[in-house]
């Protein structure tokens, strides 16, 4: 069958907060039938780190905490394929990045991850991509295929009020966006000579102007900012 094959970790944690996290990875374990059940526990607990805290209760742990028992239980039948839905929503930086090198240690170890996220620095650690909007495959590939596929010329602005510039340059032929990064606007459209013609009159001090590479972000807006909303009239 294919749930002996397959693992799924939701988005919300769904396991017993009024067991201890030996006793969920115990339950999960009967319930796909797993011989030498302990053993199985056991190897759970240690490979995720959990050995410590076996005795605390799930509704004690934190996000991150949570995350790797989710993770451990999706894990002792020993799956070929991962579906992970937003695995790290809500969780601390730390957390996340101690989550994602778990997976890229695991897919080197031959196991398949399917994951959905919208944080683009996580999906920059895939593999291969895949954006959909409204059930519509807007892109697919790797980072580098899914970024050319956008065919975005990019700036990056530095200088004051860039809220009040990007609200200027949204409006001129040839920008398709402008959103802001940080400390810096991000200007971008899929006609360059259009785009140079659009800001030529905004690249003087006190701004400082700059082309850089277009990022998958960069990419992800101006593919969304195109998808149609079928719940929209």
């Amino acid at each position: 069958m294919i749930k002996t094959v397959v693992g799924y970790m939701t988005q919300r944690f769904s396991f017993y907060e009024d067991l201890s996290i030996a006793e969920n990875l115990d339950f999960v374990g009967r319930m796909f039938g797993i011989p030498n059940r302990r053993e199985a526990v056991e190897r759970s607990l240690e490979r995720l780190g959990l050995a410590g805290r076996r005795q605390q209760l799930a509704g004690h742990l934190s996000g991150g905490w949570k995350q790797r028992l989710a993770l451990a239980a999706c894990l002792i039948h020993r799956p070929q394929l991962l579906l992970l839905d937003e695995p790290t929503a809500g969780v601390d930086p730390k957390a996340r990045r101690e989550f994602w090198e778990q997976i890229h240690e695991l897919a080197a170890e031959g196991l398949t991850f399917l994951i959905t996220t919208h944080y683009m620095d996580e999906a920059e650690r895939c593999h291969r991509l895949a954006y959909i909007a409204y059930g519509t495959l807007l892109a697919d590939g790797t980072v580098s295929d899914v970024i050319q596929r956008a065919s975005l010329t990019t700036w990056s602005v530095s200088g004051p009020d860039l809220h009040q510039l990007a609200g200027q340059i949204r409006q001129q032929s040839g920008v398709q966006q402008a959103v802001a990064f940080g400390d810096r606007l991000h200007v971008s459209g899929d006609d360059p000579d259009a785009l140079d013609a659009a800001v030529a009159a905004f690249r003087r001090a006190p701004y400082e102007w700059h082309r850089v590479d277009t990022g998958l972000e960069d990419a992800f807006i101006h593919l969304m900012q195109q998808a149609p909303d079928h719940f929209t009239s």
